[in-house]
């Protein structure tokens, strides 16, 4: 088992994958927002697996960090997809719910190797 594969995190990031490529076959999505939007959720599971496998905190809390805003721009993209009537709230409720528990866990992660006090999404609600 590679590092990154005992992660659930990871496993999460890679559910996530799997429900926005059904998402994106079924809603016809296509253009700069299927681009933009494909890049951040390949990201986030490539990320997390890069960073597992770094041998110093601060590396590993970079690529957490990156995935963290990866996953961040991906809920972004499911809002745009909303305003732009391709979908509905409750159509794209299961990734978002998905993006929540993948951000709560790379936080943690995030906590876990450094500690961390900066402001983090749930400190804006």
């Amino acid at each position: 088992m590679l590092t990154h594969e005992s992660l659930t995190v990871y496993h999460r990031a890679i559910e996530f994958v799997a429900w926005a490529s059904v998402l994106i076959g079924e809603k016809q999505i296509s253009g700069p927002l299927l681009d933009q939007f494909k890049r951040a959720f390949i990201s986030v599971p490539l990320n997390i697996a890069e960073g597992a496998g770094k041998r110093t905190a601060k590396d590993q809390v970079r690529f957490y960090d990156i995935a963290q805003g990866s996953a961040l721009e991906c809920g972004a993209c499911l809002d745009v997809l909303v305003a732009l009537k391709g979908a509905e709230n409750l159509e794209i409720a299961r990734g978002k719910g998905l993006l929540k528990e993948i951000v709560a866990m790379l936080r943690g992660l995030t906590r876990s190797r450094v500690g961390d006090d900066r402001v983090g999404e749930s400190d804006l609600a």
